[in-house]
């Protein structure tokens, strides 16, 4: 086992620089260095330290089976229905809310409307699979139809509607999660 690679993998999956976690754990950047490239080991109390600084548990940082789930099937899938503003979410991921991004499958009814946002600082991707969607952002109003994507960043309130005489589906993509 590598153990240097792991915290590496760690690191740089929390985002942090050598320097940065060196500051929140004690240790010198240098050391740090020398432990990814496993040139030194860590005592336990200090490697139990910057799996702490990095959010992993020493059972899932020794643990070899612990492998990241990839495929999702619609039995993972989170269906709400919203009858009053006629439209349908699927949470595509179950622990999206948990992830640097969050996909949904967003379905309109006929005149249907998702809730507004306040802003935030999340970006969004929308991809619309079928029939018209507006995008209310601010003081501006936005349409994308099948094939034809929208992306911003959520500064303003905001607000996705069907702009169609029928139903309409697009593919989400949101960071910061707030869907």
């Amino acid at each position: 086992m590598e153990v240097g690679q792991k915290i590496k993998r760690l690191r740089v999956k929390k985002g942090l620089t050598q320097e940065e976690l060196a500051e929140r754990t004690d240790l010198s950047k240098g050391y740090i260095s020398q432990i990814e490239r496993d040139l030194s080991s860590p005592s336990l109390e200090t490697l139990f330290d910057l799996l702490e600084v990095l959010g992993c548990s020493p059972k899932e940082f020794f643990d070899e089976d612990v492998n990241q789930k990839v495929i999702y099937t619609e039995d993972d899938r989170t269906v709400y229905v919203d009858e009053e503003r006629k439209y349908r979410t699927e949470w595509l991921i179950p622990e999206s809310n948990e992830k640097e991004m969050e996909p949904i499958l967003l379905t309109f009814s006929k005149q249907g409307e998702f809730k507004r946002y306040e802003p935030s600082r999340s970006e969004t991707f929308v991809y619309v699979l079928s029939g018209h969607i507006a995008l209310k952002l601010g003081n501006h109003t936005y349409f994308a139809k099948t094939g034809e994507t929208l992306y911003y960043v959520a500064s303003d309130s905001h607000q996705l509607v069907n702009d169609y005489d029928g139903e309409s589906e697009c593919l989400i993509v949101a960071t910061h999660s707030y869907l």
